[in-house]
């Protein structure tokens, strides 16, 4: 067994438990409301398995979507294939983002750019989309900050045990413990989940992902887009746009416009 980032069994997972179209906090309603008047194209980045691509294609808008995991990609264009959507996928490193088309608008729903795991690679994550952004074009992206329920006495220790039913009778288990964390200094933490899927009673297929995220502070990643070039940054709580952010357990929304 060996470490996977967004594999086949989370991937399984991940389909059972995003939905297309399920909305977190409004996040939909927001992108959707956000990006209605765009008539250019528009790359939802770090897609995932088609949760708000799908709603946002069939809104009428034009957008691609980008993401590292082939196995991802394989359920989003499989989902936009049922739902007759056409749209462009590519299977990329944002490290290294050289798509072929600028956009009018680049998104990162659910909170997903905190999985880029060192700040420097999200500085240069940050300038690669800045890059493949129009004059004018506007970065869209929402982020958290960590709970306070962290206990250092967890460490290494198995816990938080799931279950899934797959359609076909088969089941997945899930299970995470915390190997680092340093959630208010260096702000980072890293898991182990580890997946196992069973068929009548018998093991058949297990997975180990390593699941890291790191924060930021609200005025600090405002300060991080500034520097890359961005302007016109505005910060939202809890998809309303304009809502001043007052309290660390809201959703942050950042907007910012390529001059």
């Amino acid at each position: 067994m060996s470490f996977s980032y967004y594999g086949e069994l989370c991937t399984e997972v991940y389909d059972l438990t995003k939905q297309i179209g399920q909305s977190f906090s409004g996040d939909i309603e927001y992108y959707q409301e956000r990006l209605k008047h765009c008539n250019g194209r528009v790359l939802e980045a770090m897609v995932g398995s088609g949760r708000v691509i799908i709603p946002l294609l069939k809104s009428g808008l034009i957008v691609d979507g980008v993401d590292y995991s082939s196995e991802m990609l394989d359920s989003c264009r499989q989902r936009c294939e049922i739902h007759g959507l056409k749209t462009k996928l590519y299977q990329a490193d944002l490290k290294e983002l050289a798509l072929p088309s600028k956009y009018e608008a680049i998104i990162i729903p659910g909170g997903s750019f905190l999985l880029i795991e060192q700040r420097s690679e999200a500085k240069e994550v940050l300038k690669r989309l800045y890059d493949h952004l129009e004059i004018g074009g506007r970065l869209m992206l929402d982020l958290h900050l960590p709970s306070n329920n962290y206990n250092s006495s967890d460490n290494g220790h198995w816990g938080g045990s799931s279950t899934f039913h797959l359609p076909n009778g088969d089941i997945i288990t899930m299970e995470g413990k915390c190997v680092e964390a340093d959630l208010f200094f260096n702000q980072y933490r890293v898991d182990y989940i580890k997946y196992e899927k069973w068929r009548n009673g018998k093991l058949i297929q297990t997975e180990l992902q390593r699941f890291a995220k790191r924060w930021y502070g609200v005025e600090e990643f405002k300060f991080i887009l500034e520097s890359i070039g961005f302007t016109d940054v505005t910060v939202s709580a809890d998809f309303e746009f304009g809502k001043i952010p007052t309290d660390g357990k809201q959703q942050f929304v950042y907007e910012a416009t390529r001059s």
